[in-house]
């Protein structure tokens, strides 16, 4: 349904690193940056999600909204939360099974560095 998602970020370069370093962990890929944006996205799959330099007035979505990105196996979950707690996000729920979603419903949640919240998860018997 999607095409793409954007998120404004008050710093470009402290966003990219957080975001190069967290989505890795997921197997997705920075495939450009034009001026003041950066997107990410699958190995040849093009940009699904860009951050964009908003130094004025940027402030994250309230209550209620986060973005979920699919992860390759609960490992991966587990590396994309350590990724970001070590480059700046705050936790917002450690990696593991969250049942009341599914029986196999593997996740972490966290905050990036300007408020944005996202969640890892895999959704698959191992």
């Amino acid at each position: 349904m999607l095409h793409h998602a954007s998120l404004g970020v008050y710093d470009i370069e402290r966003s990219a690193a957080f975001y190069d370093a967290t989505l890795a962990a997921l197997g997705y890929i920075r495939p450009g940056q034009t001026g003041q944006a950066v997107g990410y996205g699958p190995p040849g799959g093009g940009d699904k999600l860009a951050i964009k330099h908003r130094p004025d007035g940027q402030r994250a979505p309230g209550p209620g909204f986060h973005l979920a990105f699919a992860a390759p196996s609960r490992k991966a979950v587990d590396r994309f939360h350590a990724a970001a707690i070590a480059h700046g996000g705050g936790d917002n729920g450690r990696p593991g099974l969250r049942s009341h979603y599914g029986e196999h419903y593997y996740a972490a949640f966290v905050m990036d560095p300007d408020g944005h919240a996202l969640e890892a998860v895999f959704n698959s018997a191992e």
